[in-house]
């Protein structure tokens, strides 16, 4: 049975939804090989209903269009790198294809949402009970700049409410600025149109110093916002670089568990929490276990950051077989707990993550996870196997 959101508001367009995501879990953030964002849509198109999965399976897409979607957001992408031709002869042609005869958008959020604060790699960490946890690897850092601003006091709040959107978070708190009163004063020449004074007599003016953070990036384009809202002809505004360091973001997390526990004990509760059929572990099941390394999907390549940072077990999937025997070698803990099951979980905290930000921003959309995804690998067990 599908799982519903309504919210009796206007319907968001398709630019509404990518905002929201890429708000919250930047797309700048993805790896470089990777391709996440919008890959197929119109930016102007109203959106109705929304459907949530994993991987953009043809069948995933199919119910959809079933269902009456007309976008799909997904965490792998459809498109990962360019196309020369898009025909009926591949799956990826096919599928796209039926989605845009269908109507239907499509959008990803992979390594930008794996990286992103609350993302799925801190998703993953809540899920198993990890503490105090922070990036296995580091991808990056904001650069920050101070965008400073003076202001009639009268337009303050449509100044504010105007450059707020290009602001920093700071930690768990947005729409942060700083204000403080004092007195411009100015003198306009032959030629100038000011709003407030008149030509060839100087004028005091009571104003207001708005503060706000921005990313380095974020500048030029609220630069441009001010200039569009400020009432003056001409603004006077500063920009500080600064040495302030943001928090870091990267791959995997590393963390603790709350007390120190053997490794058959944990792997047993990870599977319940996950819901995984079966989990692969290296090491002693008798193994104490406390400092604790993650990566969602496919995170062997963390192996040594995991071993850098003193991690006694790495929980990941895919890995192989020597992997399996280099951790081994290194005396780290390797727990596989699928491509798969570290990462649908997903899906729900998509959808109720859209589902709380479109309310928020007024918008009205139905939200529903796709049904029939599941893990393509089967467990077989050998009745004459001893099982171990």
């Amino acid at each position: 049975m599908h799982s519903f959101h309504f919210y009796d508001m206007t319907n968001p367009k398709l630019s509404d939804i990518a905002g929201i995501i890429n708000k919250k879990y930047p797309f700048r953030l993805a790896e470089d090989w990777d391709n996440v964002g919008l890959q197929l849509g119109d930016t102007s198109k109203t959106v109705t209903r929304i459907m949530v999965a994993l991987d953009p399976l043809p069948q995933v897409i199919a119910s959809a269009l079933e269902h009456n979607c007309n976008l799909l957001v997904t965490h792998h992408p459809l498109i990962f790198s360019p196309l020369r031709q898009i025909t009926s002869s591949t799956c990826t042609g096919s599928s796209l294809l039926s989605a845009a005869q269908g109507g239907l958008a499509l959008l990803a959020m992979h390594t930008n949402y794996d990286i992103a604060t609350d993302g799925l790699n801190d998703l993953l960490a809540d899920r198993i009970g990890l503490l105090q946890t922070r990036p296995l690897r580091v991808t990056s850092r904001d650069e920050l700049v101070k965008l400073v601003v003076f202001v009639p006091e009268e337009q303050l709040a449509t100044v504010r409410s105007a450059l707020l959107p290009h602001a920093e978070s700071i930690g768990n708190y947005q729409d942060c600025s700083f204000s403080t009163g004092g007195e411009g004063t100015f003198l306009p020449l032959a030629g100038a149109q000011p709003t407030i004074g008149t030509i060839g007599k100087e004028e005091k003016v009571a104003e207001q110093r708005l503060e706000l953070l921005l990313r380095r990036e974020q500048l030029a384009r609220a630069i441009r916002t001010l200039l569009s809202v400020h009432p003056y002809e001409e603004p006077a505004f500063d920009c500080y670089p600064l040495l302030n360091e943001t928090a870091a973001k990267g791959l995997g997390r590393i963390g603790c568990l709350p007390e120190p526990v053997m490794l058959a004990d944990w792997a047993e509760g990870v599977a319940k929490q996950l819901n995984c059929e079966t989990l692969r572990f290296v090491g002693a099941p008798d193994r104490i276990i406390h400092k604790i390394a993650i990566c969602s999907g496919s995170g062997s390549s963390l192996l040594p950051d995991a071993i850098r940072a003193g991690a006694d077990l790495l929980l990941t999937g895919d890995l192989k077989y020597h992997e399996a025997r280099d951790a081994e070698a290194q005396g780290i803990a390797l727990l596989d707990a699928g491509h798969f099951g570290t990462e649908i979980i997903m899906v729900a905290a998509i959808q109720d993550f859209l589902g709380k930000a479109l309310a928020q921003a007024g918008h009205s959309v139905e939200i529903i996870r796709a049904e029939c995804e599941q893990d393509p690998f089967r467990t077989f067990i050998s009745r004459t196997a001893e099982v171990i």
